[in-house]
């Protein structure tokens, strides 16, 4: 009787709790904004991260409450998701610095080779957890492509000769998920300009030159010879390592010529007029 006693008992707890929790419910239940959903269903579904907020979700929700859209911008859906947006909810919208990712390292195998052959977990993550690097320069990109396979959009590519990774600006959308995994900090999310021309050091070396060179043959030596030639005082040289500043390059690409080992890169410049030979 004492089992049956309290097994009854239980019963009787269970369905005063049960109730207890309707009513709780009942008395205060919010009724969500309809228009959290269908702003959501505008969104790609990526839930990147690239708009500062943890998944579409609450992004859109931000977006309908907010007075303005102003500094709020979906990166994998660029402007045209944000215009959408825009019209369905009767604000304006800001135009949105468009960027995309690059790779701040040209050590490709050719020119920073290796010192030791790693054997472990194909992860730039577990590699520099365990050795400093496999190469003279413990700066440069490890090559195992946790980049890659941070990118759910498919817009980068290790380069099998290079060992590199390799982006495709029409494909990035700068949620910024490969930069916040690689390890080394040498992805940056660089504005793009007129036909996604760029301008940037590909080295992260802060070595002194003679180090970095003798690590990697295009590896910045901080000369400062680009900083000397530029004339908007976009070049700035900190810890044997130059850097530009892509909100005061011009683009002129003075300093593409300039540097001594080929560190600075450029990208999606029409080809350079070739000098006409000065005869005596």
């Amino acid at each position: 009787m004492t089992i049956v006693h309290s097994i009854l008992l239980l019963c009787i707890i269970g369905v005063i709790a049960g109730f207890a929790l309707y009513f709780v419910a009942k008395k205060f239940k919010t009724d969500e904004n309809p228009l959290y959903g269908e702003v959501e269903s505008m969104l790609p579904g990526a839930n990147c991260g690239g708009c500062g907020f943890p998944g579409c979700k609450k992004f859109a929700q931000m977006l309908v409450d907010s007075p303005s859209l102003e500094g709020l911008n979906c990166t994998a859906g660029g402007s045209e998701t944000m215009n959408k947006i825009g019209e369905f909810l009767g604000k304006s919208v800001q135009k949105a610095e468009m960027r995309v990712a690059v790779v701040k390292c040209k050590g490709s195998c050719d020119k920073r080779p290796k010192t030791i052959n790693f054997e472990g977990i194909s992860s730039c993550a577990f590699a520099a957890s365990q050795i400093s690097s496999d190469t003279g320069c413990s700066f440069g990109c490890i090559g195992l492509g946790d980049c890659e396979r941070a990118c759910q959009f498919g817009g980068i590519k290790i380069n099998p000769e290079t060992k590199l990774p390799e982006f495709d600006s029409k494909i990035c959308t700068a949620c910024g998920q490969c930069a916040e995994v690689c390890p080394r900090h040498i992805i940056e999310l660089r504005k793009t300009n007129k036909k996604d021309m760029k301008i940037y050091v590909g080295c992260s070396n802060k070595d002194k030159g003679a180090v970095a060179r003798k690590a990697c043959t295009a590896a910045c030596i901080g000369c400062g010879k680009c900083a000397k030639v530029c004339a908007n005082e976009a070049i700035t040289v900190t810890d044997f390592l130059a850097y530009i500043d892509p909100e005061k390059c011009k683009l002129c690409r003075k300093c593409v010529e300039e540097c001594p080992t080929g560190a600075i890169i450029e990208t999606n410049f029409p080809p350079r007029k070739k000098k006409e030979e000065t005869t005596n």
